[in-house]
């Protein structure tokens, strides 16, 4: 039963995370948290040891996801590696901050960002034409024959990526629910290369936050091991169906999937 539980669980959430960019787990953690007041065979997740595991489920997320996005060109490899340059550091530093919290404030906490994140789809948009108004590095890439042009700010881009791999490693989240809606809205990079970008930007973090968080005790190897298969064939899975929807599809998917992640988890924190 705990091995089942455990594959359809890594399953769906790689999947649900596939579809969106943000690596899954935003769907992992409030799973095991629930699981955790409710099965006596979860006992064993703590806040710490739930980061743990699904840091460590999300490199093999990121692996199977990033791999399918890199095969169909969808990967923009010069934004990524720039991410990564603020990430990598950031996840560590949050990743270490994580051992300092108590669960009914890291559900709190968790959910507050889900929904301000959330929320931040329903701003106004910048007009098309205006999009690389920030200046930095301009970028071309086709994509089904479409051809999509978009700019990013390099130090600003860098700063950002520090602050979302501290939440990273804190949260166990992976970054992408904070990435991919701010290539999105503050770049104006299409949902599409957006998604797929930050699930090769997450398998790289994942390695490093998990290492952390190896080092500092946090991860049941054995619980861990059980979720792996059914993240990385739910990872590949997701991105097959990422391919397949539209623009206005994902972001959809982004806001509603957020939304409830959010309001469940501050419901947890306060009940």
């Amino acid at each position: 039963m705990l091995i089942a539980l455990s594959l359809l669980i890594g399953f769906i959430s790689a999947f649900i995370g596939s579809v969106a960019g943000l690596g899954g787990g935003v769907i992992l953690v409030p799973i095991l948290l629930f699981l955790a007041d409710h099965l006596e065979s979860f006992h064993w997740a703590t806040p710490q040891t739930i980061v743990g595991v699904s840091l460590v489920v999300m490199v093999f997320t990121g692996l199977s996801s990033a791999l399918s996005y890199l095969k169909h060109n969808r990967v923009d490899l010069k934004l990524g590696f720039i991410l990564m340059l603020g990430s990598i550091p950031g996840g560590i530093a949050g990743s270490w901050l994580n051992q300092f919290f108590k669960t009914d404030l890291f559900a709190l906490l968790f959910g507050a960002v889900m929904i301000g994140v959330s929320l931040v789809f329903f701003l106004p948009r910048k007009e098309p034409e205006a999009a690389g108004e920030m200046g930095g590095f301009s970028r071309k890439k086709v994509i089904d024959g479409q051809t999509f042009q978009y700019s990013f700010p390099l130090t600003l881009s860098i700063v950002f990526a520090f602050g979302v791999g501290i939440l990273s490693g804190l949260l166990g989240i992976g970054g992408g629910s904070l990435i991919v809606p701010a290539l999105i809205l503050m770049f104006q990079i299409p949902p599409h290369i957006a998604t797929a970008t930050s699930m090769f930007i997450i398998f790289f973090s994942s390695i490093t936050s998990s290492a952390t968080h190896v080092f500092l005790g946090h991860v049941d190897w054995l619980n861990t091991l059980l979720f792996i298969p059914g993240a990385y064939l739910g990872g590949t899975a997701g991105a097959m169906l990422n391919r397949k929807l539209n623009s206005n599809a994902v972001e959809w998917f982004l806001r509603v999937l957020l939304i409830l992640i959010g309001i469940r988890l501050i419901w947890q924190g306060i009940g």
